[in-house]
């Protein structure tokens, strides 16, 4: 059986860390490449790191970054903002980053999913996708979770899979910075549908919520910020507790 993995994440905007609740409100979460020195130091398997406003402000990740928080770890690395071509991430991969993470410029162009994962091969490709239930209905938002889309969360992720991603990291836009756990029921849902891994996203505030996305959830990774920047959760005790539960982690 493969590990479950726990993934602190680097929301990055103006070359800090900042965290906010349902994408908006954002706080100041401290220096990034301290923050993933710390993470690879305390434990955590992977690190995402996210230079949130990228697209948004129509640029590209900030390489001087990536190379600095490579520098400080020894953990797989996934890099992602304003990634919109094969040359955006030979310079990320080149910096140092393990994987790339690409949301809406996929949903703009959902050919570039292919064409990425066969120069680079799926196991470097993850699809980022931010969704919000909306009457019951999880539709898909796009940069940053500011536009919505009629994508529904299910059909995209699907699609996604076919394209050649390897992986899944799914928002959910309800539960983030929430603190009331994981959309777990999407999660079962997408972990049925799909054959690749899924990360879990938005909602972690305890380490039960950890216990229930990866049994209800179905979840093969959980991702989390604020409970890590800020100290609430230890990630060797978070492990400590997923194995007490019968969760295999690597400790």
């Amino acid at each position: 059986m493969l590990t479950k993995r726990i993934i602190p994440c680097l929301d990055i905007k103006n070359g800090r860390t900042v965290k906010g609740v349902n994408f908006v409100d954002l706080i100041d979460a401290g220096d990034p490449v301290e923050l993933a020195r710390k993470y690879a130091l305390a434990g955590a398997d992977e690190l995402v790191f996210l230079d949130i406003s990228a697209t948004l402000e129509q640029r590209k990740t900030t390489l001087d970054m990536v190379l600095h928080v490579a520098e400080q770890v020894n953990i797989p690395f996934t890099v992602g903002g304003g990634i919109t071509s094969i040359a955006d991430v030979d310079a990320l991969l080149k910096c140092g980053a393990d994987k790339v993470s690409v949301n809406s410029s996929a949903i703009k162009r959902p050919e570039l999913i292919d064409e990425l994962s066969n120069k680079f091969g799926s196991q470097c490709i993850v699809v980022a996708i931010d969704a919000k239930c909306v009457n019951d209905q999880w539709m898909v938002h796009l940069a940053g979770g500011t536009i919505p889309t009629d994508k529904n969360l299910f059909d995209w992720a699907k699609e996604v899979e076919k394209r050649g991603a390897g992986e899944i990291l799914f928002t959910s836009m309800n539960n983030d910075g929430t603190k009331n756990g994981f959309a777990n029921e999407a999660l079962a849902k997408l972990s049925e549908t799909l054959n690749i891994p899924i990360i879990a996203s938005g909602g972690a505030g305890s380490i039960q919520h950890f216990v229930d996305t990866f049994t209800l959830g179905k979840a093969d990774a959980a991702l989390a910020a604020s409970v890590f920047h800020f100290g609430e959760i230890p990630i060797s005790e978070l492990k400590k507790e997923l194995n007490n539960n019968n969760i295999e982690v690597r400790l």
